[in-house]
């Protein structure tokens, strides 16, 4: 079942990428589709008014379902975020792609568990693998993918009976994407020399300190974007206007700018010289304020309303913050780089050991050390806090409280029940 339902998310995720790669192409090619996002942000908005319902809530529903199952996660799901997702970024929206990828996941595992009358009790397992599935393949890191998905879902305390199912539907739909022949972006860190004691110590002492600074970073993304959410539920006096005021602010930033830098994905080049997660591995491959702008660009875009994700998003900061402070510290700008880009993904989803063994999948294993170190202590630095607690609009401050405190509370659901009798 597992192995079904993860080569089904798999196809998706494939097809969703492909559709992603084509649209962020169409808008480097045709600019003045940047100012029509203001009206791709109403089309969004009603396009869940009308038919996305419950869908709306995104990975809370997920994570909802899996501790306390209820209504189920609906098979809408999916396509809905694909579409949202796609005309987000057609249009210029600052956004990533794995709340897409988990989305996929739990609504195909969803529609699995309905279709083949999976008891409740087997249901969380089902759709924590799906989660897993879709997380693995978006980003071409299978491992990730399963301790990720644990990670989040039992809150710091893993339970081995979710990670070998969520580990086996990664692997399977991260292989699916490759049989597509869908390629993932690489990395590359320019190998360091040898240090001595004093040298690796003085790098070590380096490391903390940015690390810090990349949890700052995360906590501020958080605060940031669900600031912008609350702030406009609750000036707005119409729930439609929230999307069209986002567009026009987003629309304003990039005249502001001069260049389209911020917006997108941020992982593809629009012109030569423009900075990406891949430009901020080099020399000069950033400003000293890349980070903050793109912190701002993506807080507003997902914070009125335009669907995606946040985790590349997060990669771009990360590692162009690396790139700032690399200079300032006189350290390896590749090294910083790839740590910025795991450690402020670790302090905004509080996933330290998923983030560890993501910078060893994407970078290559040599500085696991370091990977290991920037990821807990970004995490430490970076607050309870995290982007996948209280989600969703259309509540108040105090609705999303509760909301994640009932989150909180339920995260014991996973790892007291008692196991199922064969």
């Amino acid at each position: 079942m597992i192995c079904c339902t993860s080569a089904a998310i798999g196809c998706t995720v494939g097809l969703f990428l492909v559709l992603l790669s084509s649209a962020t192409h169409i808008r480097f090619r045709y600019e003045w589709l940047l100012y029509a996002l203001p009206l791709a942000g109403l089309l969004i908005h009603f396009i869940y008014k009308s038919i996305g319902k419950s869908s709306e809530k995104g990975n809370t529903l997920i994570i909802e379902e899996i501790h306390q199952p209820g209504a189920g996660v609906p098979w809408m799901m999916a396509p809905i975020i694909i579409l949202t997702t796609v005309i987000t970024h057609l249009f210029g929206g600052s956004a990533g792609r794995e709340g897409t990828a988990v989305q996929i996941g739990g609504s195909i595992s969803g529609a699995f568990c309905r279709m083949f009358r999976i008891p409740d009790a087997q249901r969380p397992v089902l759709l924590t693998a799906g989660i897993a599935a879709g997380f693995g393949a978006v980003f071409g890191t299978p491992l990730t993918g399963a301790l990720f998905a644990v990670e989040v879902l039992t809150f710091k305390r893993l339970k081995l009976n979710l990670l070998l199912p969520a580990l086996l539907a990664s692997l399977v739909a991260d292989e699916v994407v490759s049989l597509l022949g869908i390629s993932h972006t690489h990395y590359h860190i320019d190998h360091l020399p040898a240090f001595s004691g004093t040298d690796e110590l003085l790098l070590m002492t380096k490391v903390i300190v940015a690390s810090i600074a990349f949890g700052m970073a995360s906590y501020a993304f958080i605060l940031f974007s669900k600031s912008v959410k609350q702030v406009s539920l609750r000036i707005a006096p119409k729930k439609w206007m929230i999307p069209l005021a986002g567009g026009i602010i987003i629309i304003l930033l990039s005249v502001l700018n001069g260049k389209p830098d911020y917006l997108g994905l941020g992982v593809d080049a629009q012109y030569a010289g423009a900075i990406t997660i891949p430009s901020a591995f080099n020399t000069g491959g950033a400003d000293v304020w890349s980070w903050l702008w793109k912190t701002i660009y993506t807080g507003i875009t997902l914070g009125t309303g335009f669907k995606g994700g946040e985790v590349t998003p997060l990669f771009y900061i990360g590692s162009t913050l690396g790139n700032t402070l690399s200079g300032l510290l006189d350290a390896p700008v590749g090294l910083f780089a790839a740590l910025g880009f795991v450690a402020v993904f670790s302090g905004a989803t509080n996933t330290p050991i998923a983030c560890t063994i993501m910078g060893a999948e994407l970078f290559g294993p040599d500085y696991l050390f370091f990977f290991a170190i920037a990821c807990f202590v970004s995490y430490l630095s970076s607050g309870d806090p995290n982007i996948y607690t209280g989600e969703g609009e259309g509540t108040d401050a105090a609705g999303k409280g509760q909301r994640s405190y009932l989150i909180r509370k339920s995260s014991r659901y996973l790892w007291t029940r008692r196991e199922p009798e064969d």
